[in-house]
């Protein structure tokens, strides 16, 4: 089978190897299609090389189909078509005890800390398959794992029907999240400053600003009648946009932190002490985060045809990361499957 790998120093290659034996509890998949997302760029620049094993097959937005079972595996037959909920937890740590196994303090995030999808037979836990339904087309389905990171973040932030939202950031997830929220009833504007992110959330549907352009508090303020929007999701990764963000909601609304900031940011502290804001994290999903999201593209709430800018072989997976990485695309999928 072929597989792709990071191997460091911005470099993906190409090999052919052996499946790996099955082990009771897995099953292995035929993956079809992968999707690279902003965490895949930041192992490819190296900002993880301290947490992958070289080298390293990545990749955890995916589909594919079930082709064997290992032993001790139920509930599951050939053929079945799915996605993979990339998460492995130990289950003993103070956080999986409380009942939050998602962010379990010793979490194996598959695709990152263990082998992932990007290559043509992939073994992973049974307890880690989400069923697709039948008529969902798995391409579409490679997009499963970021709406669910999005109706995460939209659950999470209590966002209720009526409300309005402001997302920061027009990037993948940041349009997805704008596409949930609004699934969920509520209003949304997406502030951009990149005019061709920008333009592509518009022919999505989604409503926008330039806050390069407008007094983007004056804009709000006016938007929401004075008051401020209920929820800001913060999905830019820029330290200005965590500066600002607390001047755009309400009084009691809440600030929901999507992107991933390296770094320490400064933020307006006295504007959360003045409004009684309340600031979230945000970090990956839990089971019911995925089902919803299964429900939202086989319905065809998720722009699937807007969203997927470009879909390559695998050999030519190194194109695709360059792609991404020079801004040219919104959702770029490698089809694993020959």
């Amino acid at each position: 089978m072929l597989a792709a790998n990071y191997v460091g120093d911005r470099t993906i290659t190409i090999e052919e190897r052996e499946p790996q034996p099955l082990n009771p509890g897995e099953v292995r998949l035929a993956v079809a299609y992968v999707g690279i997302c902003g965490t895949d760029l930041h192992v490819f620049h190296g900002d993880m090389d301290s947490r992958v094993t070289m080298p390293a097959t990545i990749g955890h937005e995916m589909s594919g189909t079930i082709v064997e079972l290992g032993p001790e595996v139920d509930g599951w037959a050939v053929g079945d078509a799915v996605t993979v909920m990339p998460l492995d937890w130990d289950g003993t740590c103070p956080a999986c005890l409380a009942g939050n196994q998602h962010i379990c303090q010793n979490l194996d995030f598959i695709g990152i800390d263990s082998a992932g999808a990007l290559q043509e037979l992939w073994n992973v836990p049974a307890s880690t398959l989400v069923r697709l339904p039948s008529g969902v087309s798995l391409r579409d389905a490679a997009l499963v794992e970021p709406v669910a990171v999005a109706v995460h973040d939209v659950r999470r932030s209590e966002l209720a029907p009526g409300d309005k939202a402001v997302v920061i950031g027009a990037g993948p997830i940041g349009v997805l999240i704008a596409t949930v929220a609004a699934a969920f009833g509520a209003e949304v504007v997406v502030a951009e400053i990149d005019p061709n992110r920008r333009a592509a959330a518009e022919e999505m549907g989604l409503r926008t600003l330039d806050p390069s352009a407008v007094d983007q508090v004056a804009w709000v303020e006016e938007w929401t009648g004075g008051a401020g929007a209920d929820v800001v999701f913060e999905v830019s990764g820029a330290a200005a946009a965590v500066l600002g963000a607390t001047s755009l909601a309400k009084v009691r609304g809440t600030l929901v932190v999507v992107a991933i900031h390296s770094q320490p940011r400064p933020i307006d502290l006295h504007r959360l002490f003045w409004r009684e804001l309340r600031i979230l994290g945000a970090r990956v999903y839990e089971r019911r985060d995925f089902e919803r999201a299964v429900e939202l593209v086989a319905a065809g709430e998720i722009p699937a045809d807007r969203l997927i800018t470009r879909v390559v072989p695998l050999p030519e997976v190194a194109s695709a990361f360059e792609t991404l990485e020079a801004g040219q695309a919104m959702k770029l999928l490698v089809e694993v499957a020959r």
